[in-house]
């Protein structure tokens, strides 16, 4: 299916009769007001119930009572880049091709970090909203997510990491400085999240699109653990700004692209597995290579650690299923899986899978070998990270209920966090 066949609808006639939009196979309603989601970065179900508990979220506390809340599953695996895109696609990846923020390209060997639109396979929501004549912005804390998930948007996309250099041909906007009060954050801070909704919130007041996407930064869920006093100050924060939104009329959503967890010894070390030391140690230098997806431009509250990798064999007559054998019986691993299983499992592209998918046990890291790994930007810190099953589960609130005998996400499947759009604009009661 081509990307022209994924997209269907009258533009024409969109705004007067607002028709159904159909994108990426799965039908979508005109918002009658503002659709806002929140794709909550590394937002863990702990750190709700943890600043609920403290009283810090009165606005998501009132949103769990009163509109619609449960857990849904994240894309696997649980990395920031296949669970945004699947979100503003509405599918998993194996539809989109993103299963990674790193991959290995399987016909030149090459390693490619995704930083922009290039690995994408299918069009967004956001994309095909802004074609059909509706008023679209998408706001990311980071501009490698803005590049992919502002690809075909005839809107406004920017990201708050670059937000003094937006341009009107580029982004859709300008001064962004002058309309939120303050200039581009420090990449590593609680305000690169906070940036992010406060400019959905001037753009809500000044503009009132119809859809808004923003998409925060995990770098307080890396740092800090749900009872900690910095997550709640942080979720209480962020919860004014989800009062703000509501009382602006939105219509919000809130997930997350994964989960968290820590990932450290008793005494702090980071408890990691490297695979591609114990393979070569077992199988040869050179006969493996293990690619860790979670690697991205922003690796040093991660150091490229987390809960899944790939192994791909690189010498000829190499027995897959020995060194299936031997991941499989290592402490700290979970599952491996050869390709085709994995890619059946937790609907990944096959063409940028490894010949085996590693995923780790909870409270375990996974990384290639020892010098590829940088822990000692970590600054003693505890390893929090995420990429496995155990960081599957997030939070899935919406501020409205739901319309009577409605069944939310795809029939016979659970609830994922990419069924989120399609709950705003279809079922909830508004």
């Amino acid at each position: 299916m081509n990307k022209s066949d994924r997209i269907s609808t009258d533009v024409a006639s969109c705004r007067a009769e607002r028709p159904l939009l159909r994108v990426n196979g799965r039908a979508y309603a005109w918002p009658k007001h503002p659709a806002v989601v929140i794709c909550f970065d590394g937002c863990d179900p702990a750190y709700i119930e943890s600043a609920g508990a403290a009283g810090a979220i009165p606005a998501i506390d009132r949103m769990r009572r009163e509109g619609f809340s449960s857990s849904a599953l994240a894309a696997m695996p649980t990395f920031t880049n296949p669970n945004n895109v699947s979100i503003v696609c509405g599918v998993p990846p194996a539809v989109h091709g993103v299963s990674g923020n790193f991959y290995l390209d399987r016909d030149t060997g090459a390693e490619i970090m995704m930083v922009d639109a290039t690995p994408v396979r299918a069009p967004t929501i956001l994309a095909a909203f802004s074609q059909a004549g509706a008023k679209v912005a998408a706001i990311t804390a980071k501009d490698k997510l803005r590049r992919a998930l502002g690809h075909g948007l005839d809107g406004i996309a920017f990201s708050a990491e670059k937000a003094d250099d937006a341009t009107d041909a580029e982004n859709g906007i300008s001064a962004i400085g002058a309309l939120v009060g303050r200039g581009a954050p420090d990449q590593y801070s609680a305000d690169l999240s906070l940036f992010v909704l406060d400019a959905g919130i001037r753009l809500l007041e000044a503009r009132r699109p119809d859809l808004i996407y923003l998409s925060l930064s995990d770098y307080v869920q890396h740092k800090h653990g749900p009872e900690a006093p910095e997550a709640i100050a942080f979720m209480r924060a962020v919860d004014q700004r989800v009062a703000r939104l509501v009382a602006l009329g939105a219509c919000l959503g809130i997930v997350a692209d994964h989960g968290m967890n820590d990932m450290a010894h008793p005494s702090g070390e980071p408890n990691v597995v490297y695979l591609g030391d114990l393979l070569d140690a077992a199988f040869g230098a050179g006969a493996t290579r293990v690619i860790c997806p979670i690697t991205d431009p922003f690796v040093r509250h991660h150091g490229a650690l987390g809960g899944f990798v790939r192994v791909h064999l690189q010498r000829t007559g190499i027995s897959r299923a020995s060194v299936l054998e031997f991941i499989r019986q290592l402490p700290g691993v979970c599952m491996a899986a050869p390709r085709e299983e994995a890619c059946l499992r937790f609907e990944l592209p096959e063409d940028r899978e490894g010949d085996i998918a590693v995923v780790a046990r909870s409270g375990v890291a996974l990384g290639a070998h020892a010098r590829d790994h940088d822990i000692s930007r970590l600054a003693g810190e505890r390893l929090r990270s995420h990429g496995g099953l155990a960081e599957q589960v997030v939070p899935f609130i919406l501020s409205h209920p739901l319309r009577a005998g409605v069944a939310l996400g795809r029939a016979g499947q659970p609830l994922r966090n990419y069924d989120v759009f399609s709950a705003l604009l279809n079922d909830v009661e508004v």
